[in-house]
């Protein structure tokens, strides 16, 4: 897994780049790209950039943290 640069959710910018969530979910860039497109996936697209808010972004990953606890 990789290594995140950032140490806490504080340290996230209020707007994370494709690059920032590979970094913070420990995986490689091609991925963080096919979470990027889902459809549950909070973006928002400027162009061709894409963004993500951190406040969605942290709904997000509570979101599947619970769907994750629910099948069991």
């Amino acid at each position: 897994m990789k290594r995140s640069k950032y140490h806490s959710f504080e340290e996230l910018p209020l707007m994370l780049t494709v690059q920032d969530v590979a970094d913070v979910l420990g995986i490689g860039l091609a991925h963080a790209y096919e979470v990027a497109h889902r459809q549950d996936f909070p973006t928002i697209t400027l162009g061709s950039r894409i963004i993500v808010p951190r406040d969605k972004f942290m709904a997000w990953i509570d979101e599947q943290a619970a769907k994750k606890t629910e099948i069991f």
